[in-house]
């Protein structure tokens, strides 16, 4: 009899100790869930950006010789801007002439009176102003830019020759413009933002900008004035002295100037070959 129940009490026990696990079912055989991924949708591919212009640019970006690449650089810009350069001096040297017959007080013909008015609405030259103070301010502003201080900025502003604004708009000088469609909007323009990166149709358009915008804009009256200063000692206009008036040509002030006459010093041998 205390066998019996000692094996009542056990089984009881045992049932107890099992009866929470009776009711899991085995899994084994149960087939897994079936998840269907679906594909993720390919990114839309953006189109290439087609050039706005018809120029024939080398693709500098395939240029893998760095020593190559800065002398087609060069090599491609630097005729465009001896022209322009030239252009200037014939137009400084009219300017010139009338100043001479102003020091001796020669009368000026019709003709060189309606230059002057004209030249002088050209360079943005305000005021009531008389003749000889038109001439001053004219030769201030109609002058060149060394051949060597363009190509650094050029390659300097266009990553030598590879930045989309170079490619797409033969902007080498990251010249703004504020006329909607006048260029190419920059990705990283903040909103509300008017501005736009001019595009041009010929290497010459934007050279003449270039050294338009330097002659012209407030900003650059201090490059105007050393240059002005070196043309009165009768000093060459070096790259290196000019460029230390170009503070307000980038955010980055004193570190962009040093940049460019790092870059005048460094690439001299390319400049000149």
């Amino acid at each position: 009899m205390k066998v019996f129940v000692k094996f009542i009490f056990f089984s009881l026990g045992a049932i107890a100790l099992l009866a929470p696990f009776t009711f899991l079912k085995p899994i084994f055989n149960k087939p897994l869930p079936v998840v269907i991924v679906e594909p993720e949708k390919p990114l839309p591919v953006k189109p290439p950006e087609k050039p706005m212009h018809s120029v024939n640019l080398p693709d500098f970006s395939a240029i893998g010789n760095t020593q190559l690449k800065k002398q087609r650089f060069f090599n491609f810009l630097k005729p465009t801007i001896i022209n322009a350069n030239n252009r200037l001096l014939a137009l400084r040297n009219s300017v010139v002439a009338i100043e001479e017959k102003l020091g001796i007080d020669t009368p000026l013909s019709p003709d060189e009176i309606v230059f002057l008015n004209t030249q002088t609405k050209i360079f943005r030259i305000k005021g009531d102003l008389t003749y000889f103070q038109q001439v001053h301010q004219l030769l201030n502003r109609i002058d060149i830019i060394p051949t060597e201080l363009i190509l650094v900025q050029a390659a300097n502003e266009s990553a030598w020759g590879t930045s989309r604004f170079a490619r797409i708009g033969l902007n080498f000088f990251g010249l703004w413009c504020y006329k909607k469609g006048c260029g190419m909007i920059p990705n990283s323009r903040i909103s509300g933002g008017k501005h736009e990166v001019a595009a041009f149709q010929s290497l010459e358009e934007a050279v003449d900008k270039y050294l338009y915008n330097i002659n012209t804009h407030y900003a650059y009256e201090v490059f105007r004035s050393i240059r002005q200063q070196l043309r009165e000692q009768e000093q060459p206009l070096s790259p290196q002295i000019l460029a230390t008036g170009l503070l307000p040509y980038s955010e980055r002030g004193v570190d962009y100037v040093s940049e460019i006459i790092n870059m005048l010093r460094h690439n001299a041998k390319y400049i000149k070959e």
